[in-house]
């Protein structure tokens, strides 16, 4: 296997992309991470859009543009200093708090591993 990632197609290469962009959102803004981050939307404008394109999915298209949209929104939240709070998911932002959070509780039942869930 080779050093670069090969991916089947354009959504397979924006899913490869969005997993990078989710592992290092969060990390501070050094000048190494911001070309690599440029390098990444280069990568999105000039393989990724080009490619969806051609196998002529418009939805495939408009979804790159859109994490296209995120990534250089991420650049202009990290140079002001502020935090970019959310990720990428299905090639769109999501903000941190958008999804409902459950709390959970075990409950031990006598006996061996036996875990409830809840009491009702």
């Amino acid at each position: 296997m080779g050093r670069y990632y090969q991916p089947k197609d354009s959504k397979d290469a924006m899913r490869y992309i969005e997993k990078l962009f989710n592992s290092y959102k969060d990390e501070p803004l050094t000048q190494e991470l911001l070309t690599y981050h440029q390098n990444l939307i280069k990568q999105i404008a000039g393989n990724v859009i080009p490619t969806a394109e051609q196998e002529g999915i418009a939805e495939r298209v408009a979804s790159a543009k859109s994490m296209e949209t995120v990534m250089q929104q991420w650049i202009r939240a990290k140079l002001m200093g502020q935090p970019f709070n959310g990720r990428m998911h299905h090639f769109r932002f999501e903000a941190n708090n958008s999804k409902p959070k459950f709390k959970r509780r075990n409950i031990k039942v006598n006996g061996n591993n036996n875990l409830r869930s809840s009491r009702h």
